[in-house]
């Protein structure tokens, strides 16, 4: 291991700081012409990722508006056909009540023919 003494540290210190300085100072400003390049293809991406964000958020209101169109239609389809069973059901109680009706007048009569 080499020792270095307090004026080689002190030097590579400033090398180092003076190497940092002169990257930073090769940077293109905000002026240049690769910089606003680079600026409008990310604002090109930006823009196109938002139209495509938009695009699937109509997407999805529109899948939804149908499903939600599509319950709606099974709801009054199963309402009608819930009336239509209890209109049946309606008929078929009254025709048994009026054949009970029947069967007892019957009875009745065949009980006052007997008598």
């Amino acid at each position: 291991m080499k020792h270095q003494d307090l004026g080689e540290r002190l030097s590579a210190a400033r090398n180092a700081k003076q190497a940092m300085a002169a990257k930073f100072r090769q940077r293109p400003g905000s002026d240049d012409p690769a910089v606003a390049e680079r600026r409008a293809a990310r604002a090109a991406v930006s823009a196109a990722r938002e139209a495509r964000m938009a695009e699937r958020e109509t997407v999805r209101l529109a899948e939804n508006a149908r499903i939600a169109s599509e319950r709606e239609a099974h709801a009054v389809e199963q309402a009608e056909q819930e009336k239509r069973m209890a209109a049946e059901k309606e008929a078929g109680d009254a025709r048994l009540e009026a054949e009970r009706k029947a069967a007892r007048d019957a009875r009745y009569a065949a009980r006052k023919a007997r008598k």
